[in-house]
């Protein structure tokens, strides 16, 4: 079994910074794509940061500059710096895992679209 866990949400004041981890458990071996969504009240999900298992990334233009995805293979872990908080910022944020290998009882799977719990980012005064 596979599970994103996310951690790093939290209250942080406009122009502050915060930093999100999620980190895939379970006996992995392969993990292609990984991203932060997010979903406001009243508002549709949507891509706020991707990076490929090559390390390339994408933004959503409303974060480009401000926030930097980032992932540690080794530690199955995916991050988000997020910098310069503004108050349209806030929401629920999630992370995904798009395509993701792993073994059980030494059987190898893939499995598609993962996403973590998700956590708060709220920013206020």
């Amino acid at each position: 079994q596979v599970q994103l866990v996310e951690s790093g949400g939290g209250l942080v004041q406009p122009g502050g910074s915060l930093r999100l981890s999620c980190a895939a458990s379970g006996t992995i071996f392969l993990i292609d794509a990984m991203a932060w969504y997010r979903q406001a009240p009243g508002r549709q999900r949507e891509l706020v940061a991707l990076v490929t298992s090559g390390g390339t990334t994408n933004y959503a233009d409303s974060v480009k500059g401000r926030f930097t995805i980032s992932r540690d293979n080794a530690k199955n872990t995916v991050y988000l710096q997020m910098n310069n908080l503004k108050p349209e910022d806030a929401a629920v944020y999630y992370c995904n895992a798009d395509k993701v290998g792993y073994y059980e009882e030494s059987v190898p799977f893939y499995g598609y679209d993962y996403w973590g719990q998700g956590t708060q980012v709220t920013v206020s005064l």
